[in-house]
Formats: structure tokens, sequence, C-alpha cells
């Protein structure tokens, strides 16, 4: 008997993070889950048939690095891997700590490296896989407030970029994919309590690209992915 295949996702909570586990749970797939709550780890393993969580903070290099080797160990090599960890700062230029900035980097653009020299060689191997990287709008321009985290997030994109280019001819398919959206989730509803549901992007809509994404034919990748609801202004 054959077994179903293996997705990976980084940087778990309850809007894309989930929707991805959900996604790709409901397509067949093992999925192990990262994020830094053991708690809600534990609650949405339970939940989802088939998912298991590991809990670790990416910004810790050797313990992330262990868990991920953990990972194919205990559950195989995936054949997908969805990287959202994210980490933000917004405010003044002058008021942005070295620490902030220094640890947004950590998280969204070294956590991504780190992943790939773990898992991409062995992917490479097979001579397959897919390594999803979602992103924001602050990865393609810079705003007011933002300096704390468009420049982290413009290097992860740009590092996807580079993988996508060296893995590509190993098989491997590498996407950036673009939210340009507030993502219905409890948080953004607190800060926007005012506003109809169709104003956010819904995690299973944003989740169901992901999954596409991940399953084009070699003849046809897609690299630069962006999703916004119909009614932002861009």
């Amino acid at each position: 008997m054959t077994a179903s295949p293996h997705c990976l996702v980084v940087g778990v909570g309850p809007g894309l993070g989930m929707g991805c586990v959900r996604r790709f749970a409901a397509g067949g797939y093992r999925v192990s889950m990262i994020a830094r709550h053991a708690g809600r780890l534990a609650s949405w393993a339970t939940e989802i048939q088939g998912s298991a969580g590991f809990p670790v903070d990416i910004a810790d290099e050797e313990a992330f690095r262990q868990t991920l080797n953990r990972i194919v160990t205990e559950h195989g090599l995936p054949e997908v891997v969805v990287y959202n960890a994210a980490r933000a700062t917004f405010g003044h230029y002058r008021d942005i700590s070295m620490e902030d900035f220094s640890l947004n980097f950590r998280i969204n653009t070294a956590g991504l490296l780190i992943l790939a020299q773990e898992l991409a060689p062995a992917m490479g191997a097979r001579g397959s896989g897919a390594l999803m990287v979602t992103g924001n709008t602050g990865s393609l321009r810079g705003s007011p407030s933002f300096v704390g985290w468009s420049p982290t997030k413009a290097g992860q994109r740009i590092l996807a970029e580079c993988l996508a280019r060296e893995l590509g001819p190993n098989g491997i398919h590498v996407a950036y994919i673009v939210v340009d959206a507030l993502i219905d989730m409890p948080f953004a509803r607190r800060g926007f309590p005012d506003k109809p549901k169709d104003f956010f992007s819904q995690p299973a809509d944003l989740a169901e690209t992901v999954f596409q994404t991940a399953h084009q034919p070699k003849s046809a990748w897609s690299f630069l992915v962006e999703l916004r609801p119909f009614g932002e202004k861009w």
C-alpha cells in the first residue's frame, strides 16, 4: 500500500497556515505543522486527521534544524513545503529597534534559507517537490511605518527567486505567493469591526491557490502569484 504524500506547513496560525493544513489534508496529504505554541498545535492535530504538530521557535537556528530533521525521520521527506512563518514590527523608522529588525529578518528570510538547506538537497536528489512561500505586498514596495517589515519580506522574495532558479532544474517548484489583503482572522476582525466579510480574504480561498500552485505541471510553473480580494485598492 502506497503511503499518502507528506506536506509540511511552517508557521501555522488560525489564518492562512491552518487554511493550508486543512486544504492539503483534504487533498490526501499527511500534514506536519510547525509553530511556536505547543497547545495550539496539539489542538489542531486532534482536529485534522493525519496531522502532527512540532513546536519550535524558528529564531532558534539549531532547534529549527533539529526539528526539520526529526520531521523527515518520523514522517518522511515532504512532497510539498509551505513556508508561512512571519514576524512583523511596524512604526516610525526612528523607533524600530535593531533587535526587532534583526529578528524579523531571522524569521522571514533566514528561516527560509535554513529550511532550504535542510530539505532541498534530498528533494533535489529525489527529483521532485514544491516549496510554496507566502509573502505580502511589503515584499514589492515600501510604505511609511513598514520599515521594520518590508525589507525583510523583500529579502524573502529575492531569496525565494534565487532558490527557484537554483532548484528548478532539479525538479523543485518554488513559488512566491503575495497576499495583498487582510486575512479573515479574529484579530483582523477586531481591528476592522465595521467591515463586511468580503473585505477580507478567506483562508480557505487563499489556501486553494497555494494547493493548486503546488500541483502545477512542470511545463507551466508559476513563480510570482498575487492574491487580493476584489475590493482591494492596488
